[in-house]
């Protein structure tokens, strides 16, 4: 996917305003200029931004419930992927959890660069934060599936979307996972990598039978 092709998709798929696009320009545009000093992504996809990053992330945002107000929650947010995009796609309360300091504070810095008022940087573990449950969860490169389902399914209820971007690995991660996970999930080919998935899932881990 070229970079026009990207853009050209949010449009067609998303519906994406100039306004919008213009703002996630605005994002592409810090993160290059960040990543001068930080090592925020591969260098090799610096011109691929849109394609390899962008549309990789925006790709979830309409496989998500439409619940007006109800918070998204994604994990080890990174540079801002997909947590910042799918910001500047939608208003509902945004919270991004990302551990480590340097990104942690990037994070806050396109968060106020983007007036991203709805949007909450939580520079902790994931094992630390505080948070009720919410409607919408990602991580597209957090951890292992089994391990990200332990961490954070207690901020899940029956409701909530779980939505996991994963390369080659999906299926295996999939079929990894205790019986007690098993029927949530379904594998969602990826728009941007022939070879890549998202995990699609609804609920939360069944009790173990008595």
């Amino acid at each position: 996917m070229t970079e026009d092709e990207a853009k050209a998709w949010l449009v067609e798929n998303v519906d994406v305003s100039r306004e919008t696009l213009a703002k996630l320009d605005l994002f592409r545009t810090i993160l290059v200029e960040a990543s001068q000093s930080q090592n925020l992504i591969s260098a090799s996809t610096i011109d691929q931004i849109w394609g390899r990053h962008i549309v990789d992330s925006a790709q979830l945002w309409p496989l998500a419930p439409r619940q007006v107000g109800d918070a998204w929650l994604d994990l080890g947010t990174g540079a801002g992927f997909p947590g910042i995009v799918i910001a500047i796609l939608d208003p509902r309360p945004m919270h991004l959890v990302e551990e480590r300091k340097g990104r942690a504070a990037f994070l806050s810095q396109v968060v106020e660069a983007l007036d991203l008022n709805h949007c909450t940087v939580h520079g902790c573990k994931l094992q630390a934060l505080k948070l009720s449950p919410v409607s919408v969860i990602s991580a597209r490169a957090f951890a292992p599936l089994p391990k990200l389902l332990e961490l954070a399914h207690s901020f899940s209820t029956v409701k909530t979307r779980w939505l996991l971007p994963k390369g080659k690995s999906a299926q295996a991660e999939l079929e990894s996972l205790g019986r007690s996970w098993q029927g949530m999930f379904h594998v969602k080919q990826s728009v941007t990598d022939a070879e890549a998935a998202i995990l699609v899932g609804s609920g939360v881990k069944r009790a173990k039978a008595t």
